[in-house]
Order: C-alpha cells, then sequence, then structure tokens
C-alpha cells in the first residue's frame, strides 16, 4: 500500500470538508447547507429511522443486479461481435442510442414499461452496458495477432488459450470499464429512484428529505450512497482483478 498515496487523499478530505464547514458557515441557511458535523451527527442516528436497512437493502439489490447484468451482456455480446461483424451493425445504433439519450429520458419513458420498483435495474443496466461492450470489443480487437498464430500452431485451445492469451491482453480494458461503470450505475440507479420514488428505496428517502426541506437527512443519506458506492466498487474490481489473476 502506498502510504503517502492514502495520506494525500486524506489531506485533499480534509481541505473539501473545511470548505464546506466554511460555506455552511458563510451561508448560515440550515435549509440551504448544513455543516459537515450536523450531517455526521445525523448519520449517527439515521439508522434508527424506520426502514433504514430495507432502504439500503432494497438499493443496493436493485442497482447491484442491474449492474452484474450491464456486464455480463456487455462482455458477451462483445465477444459476439468480435466474431462475427454484422453483430456489431445490428447493435450499433442500440449502443449509440443509449449513450446519447440523457437517463432522465429513459427514466420517463421505462416507466411507461415498467414498474418503478425494478426501475433501477433496468436503468442501471442501461448505463453500464454499452461501455462495458465498447471497452471489450475494443480489447478483443487490439488483441497480439502473433499470440493467436502462436496458439494456433501449439494448438491452444478453448479454457487453457482464454486463460493464457485472450485474458492477459483484455484484463485492463474490463477492470478499467468495470471500475468507471460501478460509480455510474449508482448514480443513475438512484436517480431513477428519485423519479419513479419506489417505496422502501433510498431515492424515496431523499425524495422525501428533498420535500420536507430536510437538508441534515438529505445530505447523511448522500454520504450513505457515495459510502456504498465507493465500497462496491472497491470490492468488485478488487475481486474481478483476483478472478482474472488466478484465472
Amino acid at each position: 500500500m502506498d502510504y503517502k498515496q492514502v495520506l494525500k487523499k486524506a489531506g485533499a478530505v480534509l481541505i473539501a470538508l473545511a470548505f464546506w464547514q466554511l460555506a455552511a458557515m458563510l451561508i448560515h441557511q440550515r435549509i440551504l447547507l448544513v455543516s459537515p458535523i450536523q450531517v455526521l451527527l445525523r448519520l449517527t442516528t439515521i439508522w434508527q429511522t424506520e426502514g433504514f436497512f430495507m432502504s439500503i437493502w432494497f438499493t443496493f439489490y436493485h442497482i447491484v443486479a442491474g449492474y452484474l447484468l450491464g456486464v455480463g451482456f456487455g462482455i458477451l455480446l462483445a465477444v459476439l461481435a468480435d466474431r462475427w461483424s454484422w453483430i456489431e451493425t445490428l447493435l450499433w445504433p442500440w449502443v449509440i442510442t443509449v449513450k446519447t439519450v440523457p437517463v432522465a429520458s429513459f427514466v420517463v419513458i421505462c416507466l411507461i414499461w415498467l414498474s418503478a420498483k425494478n426501475l433501477s435495474s433496468f436503468i442501471s443496466f442501461l448505463i453500464v452496458f454499452p461501455i462495458i461492450y465498447q471497452n471489450m470489443l475494443t480489447g478483443l480487437r487490439t488483441r497480439d495477432p502473433k499470440l493467436t498464430e502462436m496458439a494456433a500452431v501449439f494448438r491452444v485451445r478453448g479454457l487453457r488459450r482464454l486463460t493464457m492469451i485472450t485474458l492477459p491482453q483484455i484484463r485492463s480494458y474490463l477492470v478499467t470499464a468495470c471500475s468507471i461503470t460501478a460509480g455510474m450505475a449508482w448514480k443513475a440507479g438512484v436517480a431513477a429512484e428519485i423519479i419513479g420514488t419506489p417505496n422502501g428505496s433510498i431515492g424515496k428517502m431523499l425524495y422525501t428529505s428533498k420535500m420536507y426541506l430536510d437538508t441534515d437527512d438529505l445530505l447523511a443519506w448522500t454520504v450513505i450512497i457515495v459510502i456504498l458506492s465507493v465500497g462496491f466498487e472497491k470490492l468488485f474490481v478488487w475481486l474481478l482483478k483476483k478472478l482474472l489473476r488466478d484465472s
């Protein structure tokens, strides 16, 4: 572990908190902005809120499910598109559409087709899929052709070829894409919940806090989302790196 880098990041966080505290003191309007100390105090009691743990589980389950589906379909379709170019052509308009249409537009449209309960899963899937797909496709198409030829000459096939030749060349593309999309899935998923307001979700808690101008709760829930998002990203990427390294 690079302790110097950790200390630098900790210092940056402290500076950001100091600016936040200063801004709260200058504005001096609790409805507009509460101080980090007040948010910290609220975090120590917010777990006692009715439905707290159920809300966290509801949002975590649906967003992670959508994320994993996006990763899975992105990898699968990238492999197929690399093998057959006509699949890439068929997917092109869909991938471009998903990448360019705003999340809010997708949320409103999808509310016509889906229940609010499953909305965050589908939106997370839509955000994750095109990035995983394109990164994987790029990784597959930048493989060293000489290694592929060598594998063919020495009849290296199947799982051995995948683990010894293909995965080492695409590892960085996949890890980078998964790291980027983890945070994006949480942002888009929670945004979908705020619009759809399914019962028992973090999005519903945020929407309620906004309606009652409860800035303490609003920022406390935001901190919880950040912790969940960063924690999930670090854990998933660590497991992915371990899996690819051991494979």
